[in-house]
């Protein structure tokens, strides 16, 4: 790789660090070339970007971007990188779930906006509930005083229906 070549793929490499809200270094040592593909597939769906790249052209960016520098001292050995931007969770729950099926694909540490997570932290990472989720649980919990406040008044209404029924029973009896 020549000096061109290296200054291109750091700066596509800083766009897509730039573009992330999220950016997960996973080990993919033992993986076989049919289950990468598959696991490309499943971060594919998600909306995420899953790259093979050299350590040292990462490690380059993360010192252009001066974003998520604690990811540094974990660019050792066999690493791929997982972009997110749309769901910011999705890696963490595609990781476990490869890494429960065949132990391989470990987490060695991520970015989630500007927090950072060690590898040991993935069962809590996946257990994160998604944006889409979050929103459907605040719009469901704005609904439930707006449908009780309307429950209450037809309540009211009905028991009013009903003395005035039984009161007019009464008179005609």
């Amino acid at each position: 790789m020549n000096k061109n070549e290296k200054s291109e793929g750091i700066s596509k490499i800083v766009e897509m660090i730039n573009s992330s809200s999220a950016v997960f270094i996973t080990d993919f040592s033992g993986i076989n070339v049919a289950d990468i593909t598959n696991i490309r597939n499943e971060f594919r769906k998600e909306g995420v970007k899953y790259k093979v790249i050299k350590n040292t052209l990462f490690k380059r960016a993360i010192d252009e971007t001066g974003k998520y520098t604690l990811l540094k001292e974990h660019l050792v050995g066999m690493a791929g990188y997982a972009f997110a931007s749309q769901n910011p969770v999705a890696p963490a729950k595609i990781i476990k779930k490869y890494f429960d099926d065949k132990q391989k694909l470990a987490l060695k540490a991520c970015y989630i906006e500007d927090q950072f997570y060690n590898g040991n932290q993935l069962n809590q990472l996946a257990t994160l509930p998604t944006k889409s989720e979050i929103i459907a649980g605040i719009l469901g919990s704005l609904n439930a005083p707006a449908s009780g406040i309307v429950g209450a008044i037809n309540a009211v209404f009905r028991d009013l229906v009903s003395v005035i029924d039984e009161i007019s029973k009464k008179q005609a009896a």
